[in-house]
Parts: structure tokens; C-alpha cells; sequence
């Protein structure tokens, strides 16, 4: 009876062990994904202002259009999206309504041939613009942006910004 005992609690014992000192471990894998588009400003825009109602990035009215580059280096994985503004970034203080237009166009592409259907191929959806980058390499694109104060009121004098916004969306 003495051994019965003895080999029961030898039992117990070794079962009990494996929970009682059970550990765990959690391994990261980590990684960083560089991003195969790259978007530059080449030229700021300047608004140009033609009467006292009106900022326009127009030549024909004093302003630049601005241009954005997007470096592509991996086709058919990004969409070029490029928003004009729907407001300032700075201004002096504006009570009235101000009227937003803009709009975006390819100005100029690396690989003309695999790039030629950018333009005609866009998607438009309220003041942005979207394209599809199928092929690698440069494409340039301007916005046109005008603002008018509501009423044909006169814009107060100061300084005013706005922004164009570009992004690289990953497909």
C-alpha cells in the first residue's frame, strides 16, 4: 500500500509540473514598406487678383497655377488623388460666402506613350481629381484654383493661402 502511494503522488507530481512552469513567448516580426510614389512640389501657386472679388491662379489674371510631380518607380499600385482648395489656410478675417472652383490636368509625363491616357482616363468627384498610375516613371499636374466673395464684395486686403492637396493611394 506504501508504493501505491508513493507511485500516485510521483504521478501527480509530474502532471502537475508542465502547468506549473508553462511560459510563453510572443516574437515580433517586424518591416518597413518604402512607398514607390513620391510627390514634390514643383511650383508654388501665386493667386492672382483681377478685381475685388476674385483670387485666381489664372496667368491671364496674374496668378501661377501650381505644379505637383509624382515619381512612380512601381506601376498599377497607386492612384495620384489631388484635391483643390475649398478654403483659405490663412486669410483675414472673411464674413461673407466665398465660391470655390478648381480643377486638375496632367501638364506634362515622362513616358508619353504609357502615360498618354492619364488625362482623358481621370475620374472627377467634387474638387478632386483622381488618377490611376499604370505606369512608372514622372507625370506632372497642374490645378487651377479661384476663389470669389460672395455677392461680388470685395475681398478684405491682406495676405491668403490655400492648399492643394496631393496624395499617393496605395491600390
Amino acid at each position: 500500500m506504501l508504493k501505491t502511494k508513493i507511485i500516485a503522488g510521483i504521478a501527480v507530481s509530474m502532471c502537475a509540473i508542465p502547468f506549473m512552469h508553462a511560459s510563453s513567448a510572443e516574437t515580433p516580426i517586424t518591416g518597413t514598406v518604402q512607398s514607390r510614389c513620391v510627390i514634390t512640389t514643383d511650383t508654388p501657386g501665386v493667386y492672382g487678383n483681377p478685381n475685388a472679388y476674385t483670387l485666381t491662379t489664372s496667368a491671364s489674371d496674374g496668378g501661377v497655377q501650381p505644379i505637383i510631380r509624382f515619381d512612380v518607380t512601381l506601376a498599377d499600385a497607386y492612384l495620384a488623388q489631388i484635391t483643390t482648395p475649398t478654403s483659405f489656410s490663412s486669410s483675414p478675417s472673411i464674413s461673407e460666402t466665398v465660391t470655390w472652383t478648381g480643377s486638375t490636368e496632367v501638364s506634362a509625363v515622362s513616358d508619353a506613350t504609357n502615360m498618354g491616357s492619364y488625362e482623358t482616363n481621370k475620374v472627377t468627384f467634387g474638387q478632386t481629381t483622381q488618377y490611376d498610375l499604370t505606369a512608372t516613371g514622372s507625370t506632372w499636374f497642374k490645378s487651377s484654383s479661384s476663389a470669389t466673395m460672395g455677392g461680388n464684395k470685395a475681398f478684405p486686403g491682406g495676405s491668403y493661402s490655400a492648399n492643394v492637396t496631393a496624395l499617393c493611394v496605395a491600390q
